[in-house]
């Protein structure tokens, strides 16, 4: 049953500030269910997990998300990033059910209007493969923005080129500084989850690509521009996560990839390429910045799947 007056939200010192209808939900676990500090707790961090999984993958302001747009789609896709980390069939588990639960919520409330977490099964078995392009559809993507340039087209060529090159997150291009470019060896330095800086190689087109930018570019971009920003906005602001994924979105449409696209399927992209062609998992492990290697372990699973195919093409007798 709806409320009629929107849900009143009181405060508590223990609750941090974040989404809106995160805090309300945590809120309502503690003033009015009565559950224990603790278990409010474990439902926070695992709702704050599912928040940064929608900024990261879908370009979404944590502050802002309007979670009447999140579908199935989104939801399954997120049980599958909780796969790609590594996470034991337990914490899936107690992760959905916190996602679950929240979603009831915000359709008990009247927040949304369906619930996208109705045929949701709990985490069982072996893990999904993490979605990527191939190298084919990488071509093509790379392909279209080859002859960039307006100042935004020199933008966007640059960041999926650097996206591939180096296997990074969304947050990570978007808080990219200009001088953590280093055009001397061809490397960026990168401050991933936790504020831990690693240094990543660059191929020369990539770098070739993010020069371009810097000299013809970017100094078209807004009036009055962020000094330290590599990538900006028309407004001459730093680009943010919803802006970029939704350049992406537009440009993967032109090119000719018609299934759903995420700035993320790049950095998976770039990871089963890589162990396709043979580097290391270790290797792997350091480029992407995983601090277990079992994160990366997915990866493997996916090179399996390209061998046996090859295999099933190609042997006689297959």
């Amino acid at each position: 049953m709806h409320r009629h007056e929107p849900f009143r939200i009181r405060r508590f010192s223990t609750i941090p500030v974040m989404d809106l209808q995160v805090t309300a939900f945590l809120e309502h676990l503690g003033g009015e269910r009565g559950l224990s500090q603790h278990t409010v707790n474990a439902y926070r961090n695992d709702l704050a997990g599912l928040t940064a999984f929608i900024e990261d993958a879908f370009g979404t302001d944590p502050n802002t998300i309007d979670w009447d747009d999140i579908d199935e789609k989104a939801v399954v896709e997120y049980v599958q990033d909780l796969d790609t980390r590594g996470y034991s069939n337990a914490t899936k588990s107690r992760k959905v059910a916190s996602l679950r639960s929240f979603m009831r919520f915000l359709r008990e409330e009247g927040i949304t209007s369906d619930l996208p977490t109705r045929r949701l099964k709990s985490p069982r078995g072996g893990k999904p493969l993490p979605k990527s392009l191939t190298i084919d559809e990488v071509g093509n993507l790379l392909d279209h923005v080859a002859d960039a340039s307006t100042p935004t087209e020199l933008r966007d060529r640059a960041v999926i080129e650097l996206l591939y090159a180096g296997g990074l997150r969304i947050s990570e291009v978007t808080d990219l500084d200009i001088n953590n470019v280093n055009f001397d060896n061809s490397t960026i330095r990168v401050f991933g989850k936790g504020s831990k800086e690693r240094i990543v190689p660059i191929y020369e087109p990539a770098m070739e690509a993010i020069a371009e930018y810097l000299i013809i570019g970017r100094p078209k971009l807004g009036k009055f521009q962020d000094e330290h920003a590599m990538f900006l906005n028309a407004r001459g602001s730093r680009i943010t996560r919803q802006g970029l994924w939704l350049q992406l979105k537009k440009i993967a449409t032109a090119a000719g990839i018609t299934r759903y696209i995420t700035p993320h399927m790049l950095r998976h992209s770039f990871a089963s390429h890589l162990l396709n062609g043979g580097a290391s998992l270790r290797h792997v492990q350091e480029l992407l910045g995983h601090e277990n290697i079992a994160t990366t372990q997915i990866y493997t699973h996916l090179t399996t799947e390209h061998v046996r195919r090859e295999y099933d093409a190609a042997h006689p007798r297959a």
